[in-house]
Formats: C-alpha cells, sequence, structure tokens
C-alpha cells in the first residue's frame, strides 16, 4: 500500500513538472507583453499579491485543521520569497523591457547549473553524476547556439549580468526551500512566498519611481489578459506545481524545466510577438532535449550503480 502511495505521488508530482515546463514557458511571452504598460516590479508585485491572497485563502479552506504558521514559518516562507519571487522573478520581469522573452527564458536555463553547482558546494549532494554533468554541458551549449548572433542574441552585458543573477538566485532560493522550516502545508506555504515576494516587488517599484510611471488608462486587453495568465496560469498553478515538484522530485530533475521552458517561450515568441525563429534554433532545441535527457537519467543511474548488490568472484 504505502508503495503504491509512493507511485502515485511519484506521477502526480511529474505532471506538476510537466505542467510547470509548459505553463511557464508561456509566462515569459505574457510579461513581456505585460511590462509594454505597466512598470516590471509594480506588474510583477501585484501578479504575487493578487495570486498569493487567493491561494491563502483557499489553503484555509482546504485544511483539515486551521495551523497558523508560526513565525518561523512565516520567516522562512519570506526569504524563499525574496529569492525566488523578489530577486529571481523581478530581474527578469526588469529584464523584459529590452530582452526577447524567448532570449530571457534561454538565459535562466542556467538554472541547472548553478543547483548542482550549489548543492555541492553546499554538501547537499555527490553531483548529478557524469551524465547529469553532461546534461547541464550539452543543455547549456544548446542555449549557446540559441544566444549566438545567427539566432538575434548580442545581449548587453547589463541584462545579461541581470539574468545571470536570476538564474543564480532561484537556485538558491530552490535549494534552500527543501530544508527550510516552511508551514506543512505546501498551499500556505505558496502563498506565504507570494506575498512576501509582493510586498517586496511592490516596494522596491515604488522606490524606484515606477508609481508615477504607471497610468491606468494606458493599459489595454492585451496587457489585461496578460496579467491575468500570469495570476492564473503562472502563479497559482504554474508555481504551486513547482512547489509540490520540488517537494516531491530531486532537485536535478525539477530544474530541467528551465530547459524546455525556452523552447515554449521561443515558439510562442514567434508566433505571439514576431520573434524570429530559425533553423539553428532547431539544431538548438535538439540539444536541449538530449540536455534534459540527461539531466533526467544521470542521477538515477548514479544512485542505482550505487545501490546495485556487488557480486562475490566466480558468481
Amino acid at each position: 500500500m504505502f508503495t503504491k502511495l509512493r507511485g502515485s505521488r511519484w506521477l502526480v508530482a511529474w505532471a506538476a513538472l510537466v505542467v510547470v515546463y509548459f505553463m511557464w514557458g508561456s509566462t515569459f511571452t505574457a510579461i513581456q507583453v505585460a511590462v509594454r504598460e505597466v512598470p516590471p516590479f509594480l506588474m510583477a508585485g501585484s501578479r504575487f499579491l493578487v495570486a498569493g491572497v487567493i491561494l491563502y485563502l483557499v489553503a484555509g479552506r482546504t485544511a483539515s485543521g486551521h495551523h497558523r504558521p508560526s513565525l518561523r514559518e512565516v520567516r522562512a516562507a519570506a526569504v524563499v520569497g525574496a529569492l525566488l519571487l523578489l530577486g529571481a522573478n523581478g530581474l527578469v520581469s526588469w529584464a523584459e523591457l529590452r530582452v526577447p522573452s524567448g532570449m530571457a527564458a534561454l538565459m535562466i536555463a542556467t538554472v541547472p547549473l548553478w543547483m548542482a553547482v550549489l548543492a555541492v558546494l553546499l554538501n547537499r549532494a555527490s553531483g548529478p553524476g557524469v551524465l547529469g554533468w553532461a546534461g547541464v554541458a550539452v543543455g547549456l551549449a544548446g542555449v549557446a547556439l540559441l544566444a549566438g548572433p545567427g539566432s538575434g542574441g548580442r545581449l548587453q552585458p547589463v541584462f545579461a549580468a541581470a539574468l545571470l543573477l536570476s538564474s543564480l538566485l532561484w537556485a538558491a532560493g530552490s535549494l534552500y526551500s527543501r530544508t527550510a522550516p516552511l508551514p506543512r502545508s505546501l498551499l500556505q506555504a505558496s502563498a506565504l512566498e507570494m506575498l512576501a515576494g509582493g510586498v517586496g516587488l511592490v516596494a522596491l517599484g515604488a522606490a524606484t519611481g515606477e508609481l508615477h510611471q504607471f497610468h491606468v488608462q494606458q493599459v489595454g486587453p492585451a496587457t489585461v489578459l496578460a496579467f491575468g495568465w500570469l495570476v492564473v496560469g503562472g502563479s497559482l498553478l504554474g508555481y504551486s506545481c513547482y512547489v509540490f515538484a520540488l517537494a516531491s522530485l530531486p532537485t536535478t530533475t525539477v530544474a530541467t524545466y528551465a530547459y524546455v521552458n525556452p523552447l515554449v517561450a521561443i515558439v510562442l515568441g514567434w508566433v505571439v510577438l514576431g520573434q524570429g525563429l530559425t533553423l539553428g534554433t532547431v539544431a538548438a532545441a535538439a540539444m536541449i532535449t538530449v540536455g534534459v535527457v540527461l539531466m533526467v537519467s544521470g542521477p538515477a543511474l548514479a544512485r542505482r550503480r550505487r545501490t546495485a548488490p556487488v557480486l562475490a568472484e566466480g558468481g
């Protein structure tokens, strides 16, 4: 019975990760549309505040017991929200003022590398194994091909640095969340993280003068639709699925979403925003897919070798 339950949780976790693959790939396009008319920090902050309030209310209604989070749990959720949402997502939203959505997504594909390196440095893992590291290398080579001059790359250094820092912050926040004293309810933890990140982003937007740049009358239907998609698809569904997958699957497996998101973002950028799509993109997509397969299979094979029985000589 226990094995069956574990198997069911594994399947649900993988289903959640597939949702993250496609939902978060689409959010890069939605962010690009939204920041045309709403300043980036205010847009991201209000998005997470709305989603956080909704999710917290849902968590309260679905909880079997009315567990009020402790100060320690709230503080841990605030740290995760600051790293993932205020820092990482805020930088992406700001960068997409100038960087095409597909390019931003492929720069974020460095998340698995940061996760693997940080996990080793913090002595929380022995590394993803030879195949896992090969997957990182192949996947990042695909990213480099996408970012090359033939794919319309040529990122300005300040935006490249911002997106790489975003990836590092996301990796650090994801690793911390695995051991942080968060609320037992994943919905409640996600809601608190969104509220903390949302408050921080709105405060940052106010501090940088975005309140004076925002004019409600300039917000059109496309921006409203994009914002609604970010709240529902990106935050309520996508972020909740990410938190569940992160609590149920190996970090390196969950990190492969960063290799799939660019493909979704590039296709949507081509279809919705008219961004370029070249033959080089197809080749890079193949490399990224191989990288995902290696990243997923590498750690599993390494664990299998470590736990395999040793046969006696002559056996």
